[in-house]
């Protein structure tokens, strides 16, 4: 069991985490054509860093992995904190931004094809979830998910054994 919480290992899943959510958002937006909002994209920000931070530290000695976990950690409960923001916005709990819209997609080829396109173009709207499951929109998934990282990477950086590797001789 105390073998069980790593550095490395929660260093590894905390990257591997980010990527797969990173990875989760790109096929909805991609694949199956849900063009995300401004805070949409803003929330993938945390995930960006954390990542390579997360995989940075699995290489490292135990002192600065700790210190760069605890890093790791803050900013996905900064994550956490915007998909909080985002879903509580989406049910009404408090306003949204005012300035909301944004997506994807290719521009059009010139002005007339962006004046078509005007007329029945919509910005997307933060405050209105395009998708829910068991409940929770993806904003509402993106808190959940943020914190259980956040919450692992800073358990790791406070609690977590060191990987012992053939040249590491404990802590």
């Amino acid at each position: 069991m105390t073998r069980l919480l790593t550095l490395r290992g929660a260093a590894l899943a905390v990257a591997l985490g980010a990527a797969l959510t990173l990875g989760g958002a790109l096929v909805f937006e991609h694949g199956l054509g849900y063009v995300p909002c401004k805070l949409c994209l803003t929330e993938r920000v945390p995930y960006y860093a954390a990542a390579p931070l997360a995989l940075i530290a699995a290489l490292l000695p135990p002192r600065p992995a700790r210190f760069l976990l605890g890093l790791v950690a803050l900013v996905l409960i900064y994550g956490a904190g915007l998909g909080v923001y985002h879903a509580g916005a989406e049910w009404g709990f408090w306003p949204g931004p005012n300035d909301c819209g944004g997506g994807s997609g290719a521009g059009p080829a010139d002005v007339a094809d962006f004046l078509k396109k005007l007329e029945t173009v919509r910005p997307v709207d933060c405050t209105a979830a395009a998708w829910r499951f068991l409940g929770l929109s993806l904003a509402g998934w993106n808190a959940v998910i943020a914190a259980g990282l956040g919450f692992l990477a800073a358990a790791a950086a406070l609690v977590a054994q060191p990987s012992r590797g053939p040249h590491q001789p404990g802590r």
